[in-house]
């Protein structure tokens, strides 16, 4: 488009006058008005637009002066289509109509001097002439104007379907990843089963074998019996895990009912703080008022959230920290529910490590099994709600973790306005 404009000015500089210095100078002008026009729209948003098509009105003004014994009789007019279709590309149909009126008055105002020092007359129909260049110029500017509202309109009409697009995609690709999981920890749990079931029986052998030698050699070989005795606690701690790999495979028994989510979570802050006995944890808590009940298991989600605070808690347990818990009404497509968010300012999760943190037999912790945080999910994915992990920037600036579950409200409930409190 540049370049075009560039022709179209290098077409008027070459036709007569072509001696006129002005005439080149002012062309020259508006070419470069032309190419840096963007350049003051940006950095003028508010009046650089008004300034464009002013410029253009004046450089307009002294061209066809400058091409005509009388301004009016030059035949550069046109040029003052260029501010007049300028305002119509810019401003709305009332503020174009006001800009071509006063591009018009500024053509016109070539012939008030010339009638008032009667150095020239009016030849006959030069009047309707005038009247209809005037007419013209609204022509253009109308047409211009009218294209340019369509187009503004459907450039916003493919923005928002973009916008939306890309919601959905986002919505499919957390989905997807839902799914995802899902099939793992089907997979993994079926196989947990068959696999616990099938050592649970030789434990069962190994630990009875192991008590009957500790209760016969209990007085003949002390050695023997302490060997024994490591035998019996190693297996107790092997069927302790096998226990839990059950439970995660499992099918859950999940009864619904509409219960207040607000108090779940203080049930599992209260059972969390009172086993703790690290450095201190500060819980802020944000609650919105009058929250609506949710469609839950009370016992399944009192685990889920005990898992995650016990987990923020351990998180911080090397100085302390700060523990976030906010309530709030939710969406997720066209699902209502309640958004459940636990934030810690420990070391974080590292971003290549999300993917994974729901995985069973994945795990952090030192002395952790990785079971944990895949019951979470799996309780969750019951309840079809949804749970991922987010950006958190902690108030000292360090990334920690958080959260966010998403619960579906019970059928009877209805969402009242959000009217957000801070509780201590």
């Amino acid at each position: 488009m540049d370049l075009l404009w560039l022709l179209f000015l290098l077409g008027l500089a070459l036709l007569p006058p072509v001696a006129e210095v002005h005439k080149q100078i002012i062309i020259l002008a508006i070419g470069v008005l032309q190419l840096l026009e963007g350049r003051l729209v940006e950095q003028l948003p508010k009046r650089g637009k008004s300034y464009a098509v002013l410029l253009k009105i004046l450089l307009a003004m002294l061209l066809i002066s400058h091409t005509g014994q009388v301004g009016i009789n030059s035949s550069y007019y046109p040029i003052f289509y260029l501010p007049i279709v300028t305002a119509a590309v810019y401003f709305d149909a009332w503020l174009t109509l006001a800009w071509t009126l006063i591009a018009s008055a500024a053509y016109c105002s070539y012939l008030f001097p010339a009638l008032a020092l009667q150095e020239y007359e009016l030849a006959p129909g030069a009047i309707e002439e005038l009247a209809i260049r005037i007419l013209f110029f609204f022509l253009a500017a109308m047409v211009v104007n009218r294209f340019a509202t369509e187009n503004k309109r459907n450039t916003r009409r493919y923005q928002m379907l973009a916008e939306e697009l890309a919601k959905t995609n986002q919505e499919l690709e957390r989905a997807q990843a839902v799914a995802r999981r899902s099939e793992r920890l089907a997979a993994l749990g079926q196989l947990s089963a068959g696999l616990a079931h099938e050592i649970r029986n030789p434990l069962g052998i190994i630990k009875g074998s192991a008590e009957m030698l500790n209760q016969r050699v209990r007085t003949s070989e002390p050695l023997v019996a302490e060997l024994a005795g490591y035998i019996s606690s190693e297996v107790n701690r092997l069927s302790a895990l096998v226990s839990r790999f059950l439970d995660f495979a499992r099918p859950l028994r999940i009864e619904t009912r509409a219960c207040s989510v607000a108090e779940i979570v203080d049930r599992a802050l209260r059972a969390v703080a009172a086993n703790w006995s690290g450095p201190e944890i500060n819980i802020e808590r944000r609650y919105d008022r009058e929250l609506p009940p949710a469609a839950v298991d009370e016992n399944l989600c009192e685990q889920v959230f005990v898992n995650l605070i016990q987990n923020a808690y351990d998180a911080m347990s090397a100085t302390g920290g700060r523990l976030g818990v906010s309530i709030a009404n939710g969406m997720r497509g066209d699902r209502r529910g309640i958004e459940v968010r636990v934030s810690d300012s420990g070391p974080g999760i590292p971003v290549e490590l999300r993917e994974q943190i729901f995985n069973p037999f994945f795990t952090t912790k030192k002395s952790g099994v990785g079971l944990g945080l895949s019951i979470v999910s799996k309780i969750v994915d019951e309840h079809r709600g949804s749970i991922e992990i987010v950006n958190h920037q902690t108030r000292s600036g360090e990334s920690g973790a958080c959260f966010v579950i998403f619960l579906p409200l019970a059928e009877q409930a209805v969402i009242p306005e959000a009217e957000t409190a801070s509780r201590a």
